[in-house]
């Protein structure tokens, strides 16, 4: 699991002898499939007019995200990413992977009129 430090926040110090102090180190965990939120929309802003379906609400450790990315771009059969909580897929294949997601026990939503 990664871990995250905590930051106090301090801008700029004069001392020479100061030591950066950082709180306490938190651990991001991933929620069990059942307990996430997932939405699923098309997107095609700034993507010159081409489609994409986003997975968005992803809540966990970025290693857990790129799983579940690669796992769906493979059963679509195309190509992707997955990275700051969003997994992009190429075109619009909204419906089979809220399917997938489904099947997976994730609770998945699609969003927009599309």
């Amino acid at each position: 699991m990664a871990k995250k430090k905590k930051r106090i926040d301090i801008v700029y110090s004069t001392n020479p002898n100061f030591g950066y102090e950082d709180g306490e180190e938190e651990e991001e965990e991933t929620l069990p499939p059942n307990q996430q939120d997932l939405r699923i929309q098309i997107d095609r802003k700034q993507r010159k007019g081409k489609e994409v379906t986003l997975v968005t609400g992803f809540i966990g450790t970025d290693e857990d995200l790129k799983d579940l990315g690669k796992t769906l771009k493979q059963k679509c059969g195309v190509g992707g990413s997955s990275k700051d909580g969003e997994i992009i897929i190429q075109g619009n294949v909204a419906q089979k992977v809220l399917d997938l997601l489904h099947k997976a026990g994730y609770k998945a939503k699609q969003r927009g009129g599309n």
